[in-house]
């Protein structure tokens, strides 16, 4: 009886275990149930209250599982369909990739099995915690920051104002703060024992993350009104981005080059031709040929951008050779109204197995998952394209999830960021969409206007406050124009960067060293 009863009492943790990593994954794209976010971590409390590390780690890595597993299906779709590899497989590499992801919420599960019963002090140190594993996630190795948890609340304006200050991660704390305090109070009065300290401890819990609401809340509003007084005095420039909307399965055809270049230079015609653009923004690799190795194409382009006589950053391949050796770049070309290249940038955060193979010289024989895609070198990041004496800071397709890219361009002088992609790979999944919310974060840390081209959607502008300005339907042709000013002044969260995570790691690991060596947690 009482081994059934225990088992029972396991099963009912792991299904709340799981219940929060489906909630975490409602809070994003496309579902974007914002408000979850407040609560999704509520089960998984409640989860390992009382429970030892080790069962609170393998409960956490449940919610990880259920979660990332759910948010990152896509990959699937793009392995099977680009990587010609059988489905079975494709779900067996998507599988390593969420239980490696699954190791930071049981880490965090763990960690706040062991302080859920400190005083406050100790219970701050959960959402420090949780941004210090985020920090980690999004650093180590590669790093791999895809929808953290801030970037849920994309559409909240004056909630996410803070990331000039502290990043998407200041917007983490804020929400695992909540869930926190919440557990607190709702613990207090549902756990046997419960006594009057540790309600007076669950009120003032809740109590300071109203008042770190509060004030988030009106920092934003402050912000929002004092960003666009500087808007509106700023100078700008008349932008359109074009969506040419090729196939991916013919993109890299020979015989369609042309086609597509042709293609992408009618839709780039002002209406009427004597109001061109300032600026002329195609997406990653449009031009689906080695720049200056196809003279033919290269000339065909040159002639119709100067036609067109507006400035125009095209996505493209390009080829580097010295002393006998080719080095292959992703690259964006900034071409004058008169045709000429007047700078590159190369992408310089590759996408690990799609880009290039990491450690390959000790592990020859992996390749990578996806053909059509080269094998490219780095470039250097934060380098910017200069346009008249307009510094744009240019971010290629997944460079955009990573905050230290766009923040060093703003450093090096960007007044505006471009971001070129081609989303093509992810088909009518939630990939697209999953990725154009985490680009709101980029414009408001930095209070730079982000240019967004995508070959099949999502292509648009955000505004310095973030917000979202003629967003494209996916799949379709398509063209964008918008005035976008160019913003000169440098945020906090540009000069020191991660500050605030390097702070709320130091935190954490100040409170596990008084877990082990101090305070011992009651028994409950």
């Amino acid at each position: 009886m009482a081994q059934s009863e225990s088992m029972l009492i396991g099963s009912w943790r792991t299904i709340a275990a799981g219940t929060s990593g489906l909630l975490l994954t409602t809070c994003f794209p496309n579902t974007s149930w914002t408000h979850v976010a407040w609560i999704c971590l509520l089960p998984l409390l409640f989860a390992i209250r009382g429970q030892n590390g080790g069962r609170a780690f393998r409960l956490g890595f449940v919610c990880g599982l259920v979660h990332f597993a759910t948010l990152l299906g896509w990959l699937n779709h793009t392995l099977v369909v680009y990587g010609h590899i059988p489905a079975v497989a494709g779900w067996g590499i998507v599988l390593l990739l969420v239980s490696y992801l699954a190791l930071f919420p049981g880490l965090f599960a763990w960690w706040s099995s062991r302080v859920l019963t400190m005083p406050n002090w100790g219970k701050w140190s959960i959402p420090a915690a949780w941004v210090g594993l985020e920090y980690v996630r999004s650093t180590f190795l590669s790093g791999f920051p895809w929808e953290l948890l801030g970037n849920s609340l994309y559409p909240h304006l004056g909630i996410i104002q803070i990331a000039d200050w502290f990043g998407v991660y200041g917007i983490s704390f804020v929400i695992v703060l909540v869930n926190v305090a919440l557990y607190d109070v709702l613990s207090s009065f549902t756990r046997r024992g419960g006594d009057e300290v540790e309600r007076r401890f669950a009120w003032i819990s809740i109590l300071t993350a109203g008042i770190v609401v509060v004030h988030v809340a009106a920092y934003g509003q402050w912000k929002i009104q004092a960003i666009q007084e500087i808007m509106d005095d700023a100078p700008s420039i008349d932008v359109m981005v074009v969506q040419g909307n090729i196939d991916q399965s013919i993109k890299w055809d020979p015989s369609r080059q042309q086609a597509t270049v042709e293609k992408y230079l009618r839709l780039s015609r002002p209406l009427p031709p004597s109001n061109p653009p300032d600026l002329v923004v195609w997406p990653e690799t449009a031009a689906p040929f080695y720049m200056g190795r196809n003279l033919g194409m290269t000339l065909l382009l040159k002639e119709g951008i100067h036609q067109t006589g507006s400035w125009f950053l095209v996505g493209s391949p390009y080829i580097q050779s010295e002393a006998g050796k080719s080095a292959y770049y992703n690259s964006a070309f900034l071409f004058d109204p008169e045709g000429m290249v007047r700078g590159r940038y190369d992408k310089a955060h590759l996408v690990p197995f799609g880009e290039y193979v990491p450690f390959q010289r000790w592990l020859p024989f992996i390749g990578k998952l996806v053909e059509e895609v080269g094998d490219f070198q780095e470039g250097d990041p934060g380098r910017v394209l200069r346009m008249n004496d307009h510094p744009v800071g240019v971010l290629i397709c997944y460079e955009q999830i990573f905050p230290y890219l766009s923040r060093q361009a703003c450093r090096n002088g960007a007044e505006v960021l471009v971001s070129m992609t081609n989303d093509a790979w992810y088909g009518r999944t939630s990939a697209p969409f999953q990725h154009f919310s985490m680009a709101v974060f980029r414009a408001v840390e930095n209070r730079r206007a982000l240019i967004r081209s995508a070959n099949t959607g999502i292509s648009g502008f955000i505004d310095p406050i973030g917000r979202i300005v003629q967003p494209t339907d996916l799949f379709v042709d398509a063209v964008s124009r918008s005035e976008i000013p160019l913003m000169r002044q440098e945020t906090s969260y540009a000069t020191w960067g991660d500050w605030f995570a390097w702070c709320c790691m130091a935190y954490t690991i100040g409170v596990v060293a008084s877990s082990f060596w101090g305070y011992r947690p009651k028994k409950t």
